[in-house]
């Protein structure tokens, strides 16, 4: 097996977050000699946290100038912690950060670049010691294994498709990091602050066990003839705070705010769930007041237990695409989960 790099960047306490772990443990699946490079204003508690990991080496750019995402300052760091590794497979988390930065340091490195790669594995019919990488096309319809030959091999593995690396209990140790130069790059942008709405108004929660998704028949005339949007958003606003879940839109909902009907305001696009959205990855879905066609459907793939709420019995989600279908008013639904919700 070939030599592995695994790139990461410290969180605002100087720690790794999930998807650095995830990615981690995926590069010690692969069996080759593991080196860690890490990027961040600190990088000591970040290299202790995974020092029982096995890796051989740990590299690190450290200093005010690289806490803050930029392009320019992590691709520099990026692309010096490549060449100190002289690794052959670079592996990182594809988290925004990483995203935007390292396929410009793969075209400066004369490597290629694999984003949204959902595994990184030695499988079988591949040359021994390559690895292959699964990932999703044509918004998770079609799945594709493949190989390259050209190296260094730089691959994104999107956060959630795998248990991330948890260590061993009560080993906690001390890693021996070796700093690497960078001088930093001329910016022309500064970080003052970060602004973050509290967290009762969160909707958009990507570790939530539970993803609420909201159809375009919240805003329809219901049963007496009236619309009752600000009832249905205040509904689904108050699941969201008392089950800590994350809220999904279909897209015909959310494109209803440039169409002159009734929206939900706390509803945006980046709360688009489906083909021409995200691909939610939460343990249990619900849909409420969903149709459940096809492309809705596609992007609920990896939701483990989907489940329902609607009025038509003949709807998409009852020709097999949920484990439950309750054929009832959503909004009755609601209200009596929010009431046990809150006894």
């Amino acid at each position: 097996m070939e030599n592995i790099l695994l790139l990461a960047h410290t969180e605002a306490d100087g720690s790794l977050g999930k998807p650095a772990l995830e990615a981690l443990a995926t590069a010690l699946s692969l069996g080759g000699a593991l080196t860690v490079g890490l990027v961040g204003a600190s990088t000591q508690a970040a290299a202790d946290q995974i020092a029982a990991s096995g890796a051989v080496r740990f590299l690190a750019v450290t200093g005010e100038s690289f806490a803050q995402p930029r392009y320019t300052t992590d691709a520099a760091a990026a692309e010096a912690l490549c060449r100190a590794a002289d690794c052959q497979i670079v592996l990182a988390p594809g988290t925004s950060r990483w995203a935007r930065a390292l396929p410009g340091v793969a075209y400066r490195l004369g490597g290629r670049v694999d984003t949204h790669a959902t595994s990184l594995a030695l499988a079988n019919g591949a040359p021994a010691g390559v690895p292959v990488v699964t990932r999703w096309f044509y918004r998770q319809r079609m799945e594709a294994v493949l190989t390259r030959a050209q190296r260094p091999w730089v691959v994104l593995l999107d956060p959630g498709c795998v248990a991330p690396w948890s260590g061993t209990p009560g080993a906690p140790g001390t890693a021996t990091v070796e700093a690497v130069s960078v001088e930093p790059p001329a910016t022309r942008t500064t970080v003052t602050g970060y602004q973050s709405p509290k967290s009762d108004e969160q909707t958009i929660r990507p570790d939530a066990k539970m993803l609420l998704v909201a159809g375009a028949g919240w805003t329809k005339k219901q049963a007496d003839g009236a619309v009752h949007a600000a009832e249905a958003e205040q509904l689904l606003l108050g699941f969201l705070r008392k089950a800590q879940a994350s809220l999904g839109s279909s897209k015909s909902l959310v494109d209803q705010s440039g169409e002159g009907e009734a929206v939900l305001t706390c509803l945006t696009h980046m709360n688009q769930v489906g083909q021409t959205g995200s691909t939610p990855r939460h343990a249990k879905g619900l849909s409420t007041c969903c149709h459940g066609e096809e492309p809705h459907v596609v992007g609920w793939r990896f939701v483990n237990q989907r489940r329902a709420i609607n009025l038509d019995a003949g709807c998409g989600w009852a020709r097999g695409k949920a484990d439950v279908l309750y054929v009832a008013d959503a909004f009755e639904v609601m209200r009596h989960v929010n009431a046990l919700l809150g006894a």
